[in-house]
């Protein structure tokens, strides 16, 4: 499989990785008041990917580049992600990637992912068995708005 190819799996909301079923906090910001319009959700969104976004792509190009080994990387997400329900979403979504990485690439070795990982960890460590290139990892790597 090509790079674009892996890259285009990874970023199609159909990967069955349970991604699908987790709103990124927006069904509470609804419920909240805090979006309420098209410009309130855009405003929502683009906070959400400055600032989770950028933590678990930074995490994710860790892993990938090998700077980061799994098992510290999910410590070092689990303090970077201070709600509960937010760590468990996080970890059935990398659960779900690692169960599919280790389907499509089971040459690969998986174990040091452990069986829950972080999505950011499970992306890293699925970018660099599927040969993406290391800058890829910050476009691939945060939970779905």
């Amino acid at each position: 499989m090509t790079s674009l190819a892996v890259l285009l799996a990874l970023a199609d909301s159909r990967l069955p990785t349970g991604s699908h079923v987790h709103s990124g906090g927006i069904e509470e910001a609804v419920t909240s008041g805090l979006v309420t319009d098209l410009v309130t959700l855009e405003a929502f969104l683009t906070r959400r990917i400055r600032s989770h976004g950028l933590v678990t792509a930074s995490i994710a190009a860790a892993v990938h580049r090998g700077e980061l080994m799994p098992a510290d990387a999910d410590h070092e997400t689990d303090a970077r992600t201070p709600a509960p329900a937010a760590r468990e979403a996080s970890r059935s979504q990398g659960r779900g990637l690692a169960r599919l990485a280790r389907t499509v690439w089971p040459e690969a070795g998986w174990d040091d992912l452990g069986l829950r990982p972080h999505l950011a960890v499970a992306a890293g460590r699925v970018g660099a068995v599927s040969g993406l290139p290391r800058n890829t990892m910050r476009c691939t790597s945060s939970t779905p708005p």
